[in-house]
């Protein structure tokens, strides 16, 4: 789930997406200050709108809104009383974490890109990487499935060439860390992170 909102922008609207549907494929049910986003394709909800926001949900933020438990209780309250009972769910773990590169494939359809298997605590994760640096036994900065970078992109699974890949080893650049190299490559970490534990990103 991710939850945007900009006042200046768009208006005192907060906009609420649970999966990514085509513009030819929506239909909306309006209710008082809620709309359900429907995927007429398969039925499911996509997610809401919710206009004159401001009058359920404060926030300052301009963007992505980050949320936690708290404001995806004040969100399932607003969305109820405009008439949609329908319990919002969200996974609030940390989506940056530090990942260790087991190791490192080569693509076999894509001669720059290479397949990791990348511990990240309880969990590995295969993600296909085309970062010239990328190596077997680094300490790495991974954006796991759910992750907003900061220039706005959501972190999907994917196919690349054929290869499933969940998450994305990152940049500096990628993150907007302060002093980013503009080279091309991952940021390499110390070893003294530990894979799993979160990343902050300021």
């Amino acid at each position: 789930m991710n939850v945007f909102y900009n006042r200046n922008g768009i208006g005192d609207v907060l906009l609420i997406t649970l999966a990514s549907v085509p513009a030819d494929a929506r239909s909306f049910e309006r209710k008082n200050d809620a709309a359900k986003i429907i995927n007429t394709e398969t039925g499911e909800t996509a997610g809401y709108n919710l206009f004159n926001a401001s009058a359920y949900f404060q926030t300052e933020e301009a963007g992505p809104v980050e949320m936690n438990e708290e404001k995806l209780g004040v969100l399932n309250e607003a969305l109820r009383k405009n008439g949609f009972p329908e319990e919002l769910t969200a996974d609030f773990s940390p989506k940056f974490v530090v990942g260790y590169i087991e190791s490192k494939e080569k693509h076999p359809n894509a001669d720059k890109l290479n397949i990791c298997q990348v511990q990240v605590g309880e969990e590995k994760l295969q993600i296909v990487c085309g970062a010239p640096n990328v190596d077997q036994g680094q300490k790495v900065v991974v954006a796991k499935v759910g992750a907003v970078m900061p220039g706005g992109m959501v972190i999907k699974d994917a196919e690349l060439r054929g290869v499933p890949s969940s998450g994305m080893i990152c940049s500096a650049k990628e993150l907007n860390l302060k002093d980013a190299p503009q080279e091309k490559g991952i940021l390499v970490l110390e070893d003294s992170y530990e894979a799993g534990e979160p990343f902050p990103l300021t």
